[in-house]
């Protein structure tokens, strides 16, 4: 397979696609790439992958739930926490999320329960 950043995208090639019809077949299609073939996170990144199930918990220890997916939106991505009712937590370092500590299978967040 080769590929190549394409914008916001990426175009690739894959192995046993020749043609142009048997690409556009595979127009909006999910593809997977195995783990290990991934690039490690630098320090301070996270696949989206490493934080579903992940414990959130406030600067107070207070559990909120645990990450079901995320959300990409234009302005930032956006974690979805299943717990006693569904929170809507931007993923914003620093101001929102405070510590991810992936030994511990917790994110750690500045967020009043009450939103």
């Amino acid at each position: 397979m080769e590929a190549r950043q394409h914008g916001k995208g990426v175009v690739a090639r894959l192995a046993d696609c020749i043609d142009r019809d048997q690409a556009q077949a595979l127009t909006g299609r999910e593809i997977g790439i195995a783990r290990d073939e991934l690039p490690a996170a630098q320090p301070g990144e996270y696949y989206w992958h490493d934080l579903q199930g992940l414990s959130v918990v406030t600067l107070a220890g207070e559990p909120l739930g645990t990450v079901d997916h995320l959300l990409e939106t234009g302005a930032n991505d956006v974690l979805v926490v299943e717990g006693e009712r569904e929170r809507l937590i931007p993923f914003v370092m620093g101001q929102v999320i405070v510590r991810v500590d992936l030994d511990k299978g917790e994110i750690q967040v500045d967020w009043d329960k009450d939103f």
